[in-house]
């Protein structure tokens, strides 16, 4: 049977591939993001090659009402979501006080609490039919605190910890939460958080390969599932618990600066 999912950020980046890949295996789709153009292009892509039903909402979830306005709209449609993939989420580079506070409480209404009231909305029906899955996506950023991208890697953390609890607490059921937390990947990330030009930003992976990880981890159920890191990434993340936090802080802000 056909499954739908709920695909935020589904515009670009990681979140257009999750919709490619989940219409690959035959599903049909509810795509957000706030361009709703793009959308359509996206929507005439998959319905044209596969024999898919994708239905877009053009929403903005950075504002604090639109996850409830969202899942309204859903359920007046009478559809029900199996799959839940939390993908829209966007950064800023810059110093905490520099940085226009409009923006970052944005930051945070999209990366944190956004997730945070769908999986809220979505899970209990989840819970009921004891079948569900969801995909948030995150960061290796959750792994560290971020200077010059201070609010974006605490709304990463939180991302992880929050998926990882909750999913603990489905342990006796059919409903898994998995954390997705790809590296430095080439999307408009870069360029919106002001970071295209650092040296963080020279190995970026494809999307469609941190999606493809992320979408086959979500369909087993994994907890967590880390992708996209070039081979020093990968040793950095690992000396990471080890490394004194005064050098891993000069460390992060060395790579983020232009």
């Amino acid at each position: 049977m056909s499954k739908t999912a709920l695909i935020t950020g589904a515009s670009s980046g990681i979140g257009k591939e999750l919709a490619r890949i989940h219409s690959e295996y035959g599903g049909n789709s509810i795509l957000v993001a706030r361009t709703e153009s793009n959308l359509i292009e996206l929507k005439n892509e998959l319905e044209q090659k596969y024999n898919i039903e994708i239905t877009i909402i053009s929403k903005d979830l950075s504002r604090p009402e639109s996850a409830k306005e969202l899942y309204d709209e859903i359920k007046n449609k009478g559809t029900q979501i199996d799959y839940l993939l939390n993908n829209a989420g966007f950064g800023l580079r810059g110093k905490f006080h520099e940085l226009p506070w409009e923006r970052q409480i944005q930051m945070i209404n999209l990366n944190m609490i956004a997730v945070t009231e769908l999986m809220h909305l979505f899970l209990p029906e989840m819970v009921e039919r004891n079948s569900g899955r969801i995909l948030n996506t995150s960061s290796t950023a959750s792994y560290m605190p971020g200077p010059l991208q201070a609010v974006y890697y605490a709304t990463k953390s939180y991302v992880q910890f929050l998926s990882n609890a909750i999913a603990e607490e489905l342990h006796d059921s059919n409903v898994t939460i998995t954390n997705l937390m790809p590296g430095v990947t080439d999307t408009g990330f870069g360029k919106t958080a002001g970071m295209e030009n650092s040296e963080l930003f020279k190995n970026a992976v494809s999307p469609y390969k941190v999606a493809k990880e992320g979408y086959e981890a979500m369909l087993k159920g994994k907890l967590d599932v880390i992708s996209g890191l070039t081979l020093s990434q990968k040793i950095m993340i690992s000396f990471v618990p080890l490394t004194p936090k005064k050098i891993l802080l000069k460390q992060i802000r060395k790579l983020q600066e232009n």
